[in-house]
């Protein structure tokens, strides 16, 4: 499966494919254009608002292209075309053999274009899980990171609210997490003041460095910073994108920049601000701060010394004409090899073989048509600049009689050829396959899926719901199920198996010589059970093995042996113990990890446990190591007393403690309740 794109037609993958590669083009023209209108402004505000346009304007290419080529693929004109073609198909005559073959070359280039779309997906979700970081980082600056600042700092801020004109609720509050002031938040913006960044500024410096945050909750600059990283997100793949985007930040600063001068009056003041600030340069990418990068191209555009000649000016004039060429050629070049591959569909539905035609009565073509044209009305592409499209029924169908090399054959009898030449449409529905859409009959073509195969399935096949599905014989196909692999399987197994099971069975590996040995070690299995004996890589050696020694041979119990890692040399070990175990407690045995060392220890010190009281005591932590321990003590137990001993955590410390106390005739019973009402825990 190729999720999620499953829901999207042939066509409408094609037209995303190719709108995100035209995209590379018109993003280099766009990039261009606006290289060259922000090099002709002056202003910073123009400059700004050409970057924004741009980006804009980039993000409306692909979707107009792709509603473009969609329109074309989906014309209603197609629909006529057909019609009339496939109706009156017999009467056209023979002519010269097709030259190319668009159906074939779009079905070619839908893979690659699934491909294209899953990788653009692919990094669109990488990237927005990305956004979404940022954005959570500045939601909880803005909620849980800050606290109020001074009624002093407040009351300035205020002020220089009101003197911007801003009437907006903002909220100012003081944070450590920053290092230079930022705004966060769309709707209701908050202010965030790291006093530590401040410090040292004079009030006018401070002024200017919260006038230019405020500059940024007046300008909307949050919500344009948003479509910026959307825009960047659904186009990460052409780097004009993230140059713009880097211009647009830039200027978006210089505006700001400017908006601060003006309030505070004073350039050099403020760029000694920007200064003091250089060093600390954190702050979310989703945030708008006041020392955001390049600090040393802003500072000197502060003072007056950043270069802006005429030279500089047609330099970079130049530069965007000459990459607007350039994205211009490369645009015409792939236009034109697309209407190279629109254009070169057969000349005329007279290139049809007549021979194959005159096969079918008019009556039966017309059905065939009607049928054809309703499926594909919302799927089929429309091959443009032809007065007429080859028919459907002749698309989809694949005679060897239509070879390139082969000249005109005189039309044979139809009542002698009836059988012989038959199109692939009306093989499968002979074979019990009516009402397919295009889009199966291409994915039954394209795996190779015939009449005959289908028919050869269906022998051998226990059917769903009176047929098998298209889904399952591509499934079939696909893994390799044939009609013999199919046969042998049944008559080894016994039971009519369906689609799903054999595909199972043939991806696993599973032979009839598997199952039939299987059969004759006394395992009666269905499909599943045969399926989970080899994905857990249960042998016949393995079955015969394990039911020599006496052990229970059911397909279950196999596999939880298996599963286990249970062998039959540690079956015999522990029979060796004087354990006689079953599948089920050797199973038990394995899970907790009890090994023939372990039961060992027990019998050494006379303490022989049945397989149920091992489980116990290893469940518990008892050792053998801790009953000797105990018998050292004095405490010669049981299996039941072990296990109660050790839940209540008595131990030979706590037996060593008790007495050094002076007390003597200790009984179990006595220690379980000392422990009990903690008369020798510590207190705190």
């Amino acid at each position: 499966m190729n999720l999620p794109f499953d829901w999207l037609s042939p066509s409408t993958l094609r037209c995303l494919a190719l709108s995100l590669l035209h995209f590379l083009w018109q993003g280099t023209a766009l990039a261009a254009l606006a290289y060259v209108a922000m090099s002709l402004c002056r202003s910073t505000a123009t400059r700004y608002a050409a970057g924004v346009a741009a980006l804009m304007l980039m993000l409306a290419a692909p979707v107009g292209t792709f509603f473009l080529l969609h329109s074309q693929e989906q014309s209603p004109l197609i629909d006529r075309e057909i019609s009339a073609t496939v109706r009156f198909a017999p009467s056209i005559p023979t002519t010269a053999p097709l030259s190319y073959d668009a159906a074939a070359h779009r079905e070619r280039f839908t893979p690659y274009s699934l491909w294209l779309v899953e990788l653009w997906f692919a990094g669109v979700v990488l990237l927005s899980l990305r956004s979404v970081g940022g954005i959570l980082v500045v939601e909880r600056l803005r909620r849980k990171d800050t606290v109020p600042i001074t009624e002093e700092l407040l009351g300035l801020c205020l002020a220089l609210q009101r003197r911007m004109g801003l009437t907006r609720t903002i909220r100012f509050c003081e944070t450590l997490r920053l290092d230079a002031p930022a705004v966060a938040g769309w709707i209701r913006p908050v202010v965030l003041l790291p006093l530590s960044a401040l410090t040292g500024l004079t009030e006018g410096q401070l002024v200017a460095v919260i006038a230019h945050e405020l500059a940024h909750i007046r300008r909307h600059d949050a919500f344009v910073n948003l479509f910026q990283v959307a825009v960047e997100t659904v186009l990460f793949y052409h780097p004009a994108v993230w140059w713009l985007g880097k211009q647009v930040r830039e200027e978006r600063e210089h505006c700001c920049d400017d908006v601060a001068v003006e309030v505070c009056g004073n350039a050099a003041s403020y760029a000694y601000a920007l200064t003091q600030m250089a060093e600390t340069k954190w702050a979310p990418d989703m945030a708008m701060a006041a020392n955001r990068s390049p600090l040393v191209e802003r500072i000197a555009r502060l003072l007056g010394s950043s270069p802006d000649s005429q030279s500089f000016r047609a330099a970079n004039l130049s530069t965007g004409v000459l990459c607007l060429s350039a994205a211009l050629l490369a645009g015409g070049a792939l236009m034109g090899s697309v209407h190279y591959v629109r254009a070169q569909t057969p000349a005329s539905a007279a290139q049809m073989d007549s021979t194959e035609t005159k096969q079918q009565s008019a009556a039966s073509m017309d059905t065939i048509a009607r049928a054809q044209v309703n499926a594909s009305t919302r799927n089929t592409p429309r091959p443009a600049a032809t007065p007429s499209t080859e028919p459907v029924a002749a698309a989809l169908a694949a005679p060897a009689a239509q070879e390139k090399s082969a000249p005109p054959e005189p039309a044979p009898e139809p009542q002698a050829n009836a059988a012989a030449k038959q199109s692939y449409i009306d093989s499968l529905r002979e074979a019990g396959l009516t009402n397919l859409t295009v889009d199966e009959l291409i994915a039954l073509k394209v795996q190779g899926v015939t009449a005959d195969y289908i028919k050869a399935m269906k022998q051998y096949i226990q059917s769903e719901n009176g047929s098998l599905n298209v889904d399952s014989l591509i499934g079939l196909k696909v893994q390799g199920v044939t009609g013999d692999y199919a046969k042998a399987m049944r008559a080894a197994t016994g039971q009519d198996l369906d689609g799903n099971e054999l595909i199972g069975l043939k991806v696993q590996g599973v032979t009839p010589e598997y199952v039939q040995r299987m059969h004759e070690l006394g395992l009666t299995t269905d499909a599943s059970e045969i399926i989970g004996m080899k994905v857990q890589g249960v042998t016949p050696e393995y079955v015969r093995g394990m039911g020599g020694l006496g052990m229970k041979v059911d397909p279950g119990d196999i596999i939880g042996m298996k599963v286990q890692g249970v062998t039959p040399e540690y079956v015999q070990e522990m029979r060796g113990l004087g354990l006689n175990v079953d599948s089920g407690e050797i199973i038990g045995m394995k899970v907790q990890g009890i090994s023939p060392e372990y039961v060992k220890g027990f019998n050494a010190i006379g303490l022989h446990p049945t397989t149920d009281e091992l489980i116990g005591l290893k469940v518990q932590g008892v050792t053998p190591e801790y009953l000797k321990a105990m018998q050292a003590a004095g405490f010669k137990m049981d299996v039941d007393e072990a296990i109660g001993a050790k839940v209540q955590g008595i131990t030979p410390e706590f037996v060593a403690k008790v007495r050094s106390h002076g007390f003597k005739d200790l009984t179990l019973d006595k220690l379980i309740a000392l422990k009990q009402n903690g008369l020798f825990e510590t207190e705190k």
